[in-house]
């Protein structure tokens, strides 16, 4: 199985957030459940890098005392991120039953804070790079992230304009 960013999103949405191992195992259900088809896990790990950049995934940790059952305290999870379309594959519908992973629900203004810090990072890296094309994606993305939690991009949309005049 060679999921999109899309898919991965779809999956993790599934249970609200997942870890790297648990989004393995989803994904090895998943594919046995399509047919049977493998996943490679260096192609999937190259899948999941891509998501985080592109924020199609967020990487979130939880708060000191509020990880989910199964999640050790300091232990990133995975997120539907703001430029996702969520897209749940074949063979991925009863994987939150096989599982037995309860929904998890977060915060959103800590998750939108996390993103947050995370777009400013990306993008003072790609200011300091003068990668043009990833800081039109950034500006894109912006408006995505402003829509999807309760952030303010504004000084940093003008800084990476600032980049491109």
């Amino acid at each position: 199985m060679n999921a999109t960013a899309d898919e991965l999103a779809g999956v993790v949405d599934l249970f609200g957030g997942l870890t790297r191992a648990e989004l393995d195992r989803a994904l090895a259900e998943a594919a046995f459940r399509d047919g049977g088809s493998e996943v490679d896990p260096d192609v999937l790990e190259a899948r999941i890098d891509r998501a985080l950049e592109s924020f199609s995934l967020v990487a979130y940790e939880p708060p000191a005392g509020s990880a989910p059952d199964g999640v050790e305290p300091g232990e990133e999870l995975l997120v539907a991120g703001p430029t996702a379309f969520p897209t749940v594959p074949d063979g991925a519908e009863d994987v939150p039953h096989i599982l037995d992973i309860e929904p998890r629900r977060f915060d959103r203004e800590a998750l939108g804070e996390t993103v947050r810090e995370s777009f400013v990072a990306t993008a003072e890296e790609a200011i300091a790079d003068s990668d043009h094309d990833r800081i039109e994606t950034l500006l894109d993305a912006s408006y995505d992230v402003e829509t999807w939690a309760p952030v303010e991009l504004a000084d940093e949309r003008a800084r990476l304009e600032d980049v491109l005049e």
